[in-house]
């Protein structure tokens, strides 16, 4: 039997190589230039903001305007803690129904099935504007409006489709003779599903609890611009949209808010990347 002596690592061409790294290299520019643009703003004085030519590089570049919001938005560690609070329940709730509705959808064959599936994929087609009104009188008749259940409510209903594909799939691959030899030594399908599935799923499980904060963290504005009024319970969205946008525009003091208000986004998906890239690559490989 003849070997191969190629590495897979080595079957492309010098050229293909290098159009490769070139494709890689734009992706990331596109991806990550409005980021280091924001971050650069953000350290440059309110007059070089639109001084012409324009300078892409701070001049005398500062940190003063992370110092400085902290004045001009008035209980800012508020509106973090809300939005963090907010996606940390939402995606409880999300992983407390979309666990056991994704292993009921890969394993058991119910009239229907099909049928719902493609509505909850149909959901995830229409904007969370088109649903504002009956939402708005569904929170209203339900009293939850100005409460924090007006943010988190809707938030789960539209992230619950796309988490279930995701799961769905992801438990599918898991191999069916598992659970058949727990039946086999006399386990019910909840022991099985608790001490056979959950383990092997958690992977797929980590990738759909941080896309879900994610989705959470990023869908608060809509929501709570129309269903809250209250301060006291403000995302981070709104409360930079109400203390930047009533006169002016203060460019710096945005961008620097807006990178400080990322961070609890930022550092759950720095801790919990591991689990991420296991769950995104689990199943390639058998």
């Amino acid at each position: 039997m003849s070997v191969d002596r190629h590495a897979m690592i080595n079957r492309y061409k010098w050229y293909e190589i290098i159009a490769i790294y070139c494709g890689i290299a734009v992706f990331l520019t596109f991806v990550l230039a409005p980021f280091v643009e924001g971050f650069l703003v953000s350290l440059k004085p309110i007059s070089q903001l639109f001084s012409s030519p324009y300078r892409f590089w701070p001049e005398n570049g500062s940190f003063e305007a992370y110092y400085t919001m902290w004045d001009h938005v008035p209980g800012f560690a508020r509106y973090i803690f809300n939005s963090f609070f907010i996606s940390t329940i939402a995606t409880v709730v999300v992983l407390c129904l979309v666990v056991p509705a994704a292993y009921a959808f890969a394993r058991f064959e119910f009239k229907g099935r099909g049928v719902l599936l493609g509505a909850f994929l149909a959901v995830n087609m229409f904007s969370g504007a088109v649903l504002l009104i009956p939402l708005f009188r569904l929170m209203r008749s339900m009293g939850l409006l100005n409460t924090y259940f007006a943010m988190i409510v809707p938030g789960v209903a539209f992230l619950i489709p796309s988490a279930i594909w995701l799961l769905r799939t992801y438990m599918m691959r898991i191999p069916r003779e598992l659970e058949e030899a727990a039946y086999v030594d006399g386990a019910g399908y909840f022991y099985t599903f608790r001490r056979v599935v959950l383990p092997l799923a958690m992977p797929g499980i980590a990738v759909v609890g941080i896309t879900t904060f994610i989705g959470a963290y990023a869908q608060q504005f809509i929501f709570a611009l129309t269903f809250n009024s209250k301060t006291e319970f403000m995302p981070l969205p709104i409360g930079l949209f109400a203390y930047f946008g009533r006169q002016e525009v203060i460019w710096n003091e945005l961008m620097a808010a807006s990178f400080v208000g990322i961070t609890p986004a930022m550092i759950v998906i720095f801790f919990l990347q591991r689990y991420l890239v296991s769950g995104l690559t689990a199943g390639a490989v058998k």
